[in-house]
């Protein structure tokens, strides 16, 4: 009975090893649930009741300023834990910022009395929660950087570039959203952009015309 509904745990084979008394705690406690895209998974200064473990699907986590200004913070994907619900948990504090299905997801809900139980039984456990935790916080560590240290045209055309596909289905203002900057400045760079031969812009969609040239911008 245990075996069968812990099977989601061969998406994670870094807690193989682990023992029957946190296996029993997981097969009492935790659940699986599904939503929809555009669903609001956390919002800002929410209470934190569960560690999430993501089966499938991704989930876009941002922080939002008081003017209604967002920035991408980042995704979390199959396989992926939440570095904020992890600190939250972790740090007994509210959400400090939200997030919002992007594509259907499935995850597993490990509440927090359960997590915390886990985290003093089990040495796998608590290792995996924290290589994940130390591996998330060094990508937030990476955007910091990109924010601070980098020119908007750089970022952009990072961005670009790491869509991996000559046609972006993306509008201007998910772009700038994901930069944390206006609609209309990214539409001015993305013009900008067309006139040097480096994209070409569509409704609802952007062409990479020129990989080189937005290579050398995002190195700079």
């Amino acid at each position: 009975m245990i075996q069968s509904s812990l099977e989601w745990l061969s998406l994670f084979p870094e807690l193989a090893q682990l023992d029957q008394h946190a296996k029993e705690i997981l097969a009492k406690f935790a659940r699986i649930v599904e939503a929809p895209i555009g669903t609001i998974g956390y919002r800002e200064g929410m209470p934190c009741g569960a560690y999430v473990m993501r089966l499938a699907g991704k989930s876009r986590v941002y922080k939002m300023s008081t003017s209604g200004r967002e920035i991408l913070l980042y995704r979390v994907g199959a396989g992926e834990t939440c570095v904020i619900t992890t600190t939250c948990l972790l740090g007994d504090s509210d959400y400090p910022a939200s997030t919002i299905v992007e594509e259907p997801i499935r995850d597993v809900l490990i509440p927090a009395n359960a997590f915390h139980q886990l985290m003093i039984d089990s040495a796998v456990f608590r290792k995996f929660v924290m290589t994940n935790y130390g591996a998330l916080i060094s990508d937030l560590i990476v955007l910091l950087d990109e924010v601070a240290f980098h020119s908007l045209n750089a970022r952009l055309a990072k961005v670009l570039l790491d869509a991996n596909n000559a046609t972006i289905t993306r509008t201007h203002q998910q772009i700038a959203d994901e930069l944390g900057t206006a609609r209309e400045v990214v539409s001015r760079q993305l013009k900008r952009l067309e006139l040097k031969g480096a994209v070409s812009l569509g409704r609802g969609h952007i062409e990479i015309t020129d990989r080189k040239t937005l290579e050398k911008m995002a190195l700079a």
